[in-house]
């Protein structure tokens, strides 16, 4: 019979919040794999769980999880773990599940912490639709292009950030998409977490004179649709009717298409376009 993988979910600074059942796979499983297993030692001695372990990050992400799909194909029953919080989530742990579903490896997630979801529902901002974003890209075009599509990000949305980086990225985000609502929260689940619940603004010059310490999680509020349409507004009215039916006529739609794009984008009815055009 074939091993299964198990995504274990460890905790992100507070130890009790573990679950029964992770502490139980990580008894009964044959390997664990591990982010940094210098790291996670300690929390295997914590809970006096002595099954052998095997380093699996991003640097050895694809020679190892070949590894270890042999493995499980032998009959190996592994638990993933990361340094905290769950498996997948901004790690390498992904391209492992994906590569176990290609050679029909069974996996299986075990539930628990997450930074992006313990600072969301901390944040106080809108929890319904949200955009998990991670850390941005180091690589600075790349960096730009995903802050220039965060622009018009309706939804909520959750980076990472290292300390260091903080006051650089805060001025980036000032810079790209306005003073907006957001809340910082560092040290989750730890003895000094904090929900900074402000705007960009002030809490950028904040840290312009307080060194930040700590992971941090940055909730930023998304940008309301109502507030989209009017700059979209703005926009076309600096156009003659004439000039915005030319940019719909020019991606091949016939002129009553056209028309009624038009109206629509001014907020206006097909009828006046006419009568302008007229």
């Amino acid at each position: 019979m074939q091993g299964k993988l198990y995504l274990c979910a460890t905790p992100i600074g507070n130890l009790e919040d573990i679950t029964y059942r992770v502490l139980r796979t990580l008894k009964e499983v044959d390997l664990i794999a591990a982010e940094d297993t210098r790291n996670s030692i300690k929390l295997l001695n914590h809970f006096d769980i002595h099954t052998p372990m095997t380093s699996y990050h991003e640097y050895n992400k694809i020679e190892k999880a070949e590894v270890l799909i042999r493995k499980m194909q032998e009959g190996t029953n592994i638990a993933l773990i990361t340094d905290a919080g769950t498996p997948g989530i901004s790690d390498p742990g992904e391209d492992l599940v994906r590569m176990c579903y290609e050679a029909g490896i069974e996996v299986t997630s075990l539930p628990g912490p997450a930074a992006c979801i313990t600072a969301l529902t901390l944040s106080g901002l809108s929890t319904r639709r949200f955009a998990f974003e991670a850390f941005l890209p180091s690589d600075k075009k790349e960096r730009q292009a995903v802050l220039s599509e965060l622009v018009n990000e309706t939804r909520t949305i959750i980076l990472y950030e290292a300390p260091h980086r903080l006051i650089k990225t805060l001025n980036e985000l000032l810079e790209t998409l306005g003073n907006r609502r957001m809340t910082l929260c560092r040290e989750l689940t730890k003895k000094h977490e904090t929900a900074f619940a402000s705007t960009v603004e002030d809490i950028l010059k904040f840290y312009e004179t307080q060194e930040p310490k700590g992971e941090c999680v940055l909730v930023i509020e998304g940008k309301s649709r109502q507030e989209i349409v009017k700059e979209a507004r703005s926009r076309w009215e600096e156009m003659t009717v004439e000039e915005h039916m030319e940019v719909y006529l020019s991606k091949g739609m016939d002129k009553k298409e056209a028309m009624k794009a038009v109206a629509k984008d001014r907020g206006v009815s097909k009828r006046d376009i006419y009568q302008v055009l007229l």
